[in-house]
C-alpha cells in the first residue's frame, strides 16, 4: 500500500513540516553531486556511525550526527518513501502539537530511534542515515490523536493499481507489524541487511511515550465538554 493522502484537513499551513522535506531534499541533492570519495568521507563525518557513538557518546562532534544523520538518505526510494509519509501525516501531528514541539518532537525520536538501533544490533561500523525514525515517531503521534482518520492509497494487483480509501489505523498498524517481523527476523546473523528496523520499532515507540501526554489531555477535554452542567439552589 502506497499512501497518497489522507482526509484530514489542518487548520494552519504546515511550515515546519514543508521546512524539514526542504532540508532533507536539498541535502540528498548535495549527496548526490559528490564524487565517490568525497560521500565517503561526508558519510564518515555527519551518518551515525553506532561504534564510534559507543566509544565517545559525549563527544560534541559524535553527538552532532544523531541530527545530522536524520536528514541524509541513502537513495531516492529511500528519500521519496520518507518524506511521502512526512508530508502527509506530519502535517497533522504539527498542527495538533504545535510547530516548535513538533520540530522537538521530530529531532528526539529520530534520536531515540538511532539509540534503539544500537542498543538492538549493536557498535557497527556501518553508518546509519535516513529520517525513517522520526517518521516512524510521526505515525505513532497520528494513530494515537487521529484514530478514525482515512487515508488514500495505491494498492499494486498484479499489473494493476487500484485506489482505495482505508483507515490510516490500517495503514500504520500495517507498516508497524512490517518493521516488528523483519526486526524480529533481523537479530539473527542470517537476517542482517541493510534496514535499521529497530530504528523504526525505537522511534515509533518513543512516538507513542511523547504523544500519550496530549493525547490523555485532548480525552479530558472530551469528557469536559460532554459532562452537563449542574445548577445548584
Amino acid at each position: 500500500m502506497i499512501p497518497i493522502r489522507d482526509d484530514n484537513p489542518t487548520r494552519r499551513f504546515p511550515l515546519v513540516t514543508a521546512v524539514l522535506l526542504v532540508i532533507n531534499v536539498l541535502a540528498f541533492a548535495y549527496e548526490v553531486s559528490l564524487t565517490d570519495a568525497e560521500f565517503v568521507a561526508f558519510l564518515n563525518t555527519w551518518a551515525a556511525t553506532p561504534a564510534r557513538i559507543v566509544a565517545e557518546p559525549f563527544s560534541p562532534g559524535v553527538l552532532v550526527t544523531l541530527i545530522t544523520a536524520m536528514f541524509l538518505h541513502g537513495g531516492w526510494l529511500h528519500l521519496g518513501g520518507n518524506m511521502l509519509y512526512l508530508w502527509i501525516f506530519g502535517n497533522n501531528v504539527e498542527d495538533t502539537l504545535g510547530r516548535l514541539k513538533f520540530l522537538a518532537f521530530y529531532l528526539a525520536t529520530g534520536v531515540i530511534a538511532t539509540l534503539a538501533h544500537i542498543a538492538v544490533s549493536g557498535p557497527s561500523e556501518v553508518p546509519l542515515v535516513g529520517a525513517s525514525g522520526a517518521i516512524a515517531g510521526i505515525l505513532a503521534a497520528y494513530l494515537l490523536l487521529f484514530p478514525k482518520a482515512h487515508v488514500l492509497v495505491l494498492i499494486p494487483v498484479f499489473f494493476i493499481i487500484e485506489l482505495a480509501r482505508v483507515p490510516a489505523a490500517f495503514v500504520i498498524g500495517f507498516w508497524f507489524v512490517l518493521q516488528l517481523v523483519q526486526g524480529i527476523g533481523s537479530i539473527s546473523p542470517a537476517g542482517a541487511g541493510g534496514v535499521a528496523w529497530w530504528a523504526h520499532i525505537g522511534g515509533f515507540a518513543a512516538g507513542l511515550v511523547l504523544t500519550l501526554p496530549v493525547w490523555l489531555a485532548g480525552r479530558r477535554s472530551q469528557k469536559r465538554r460532554k459532562t452537563p452542567f449542574t445548577t445548584w439552589r
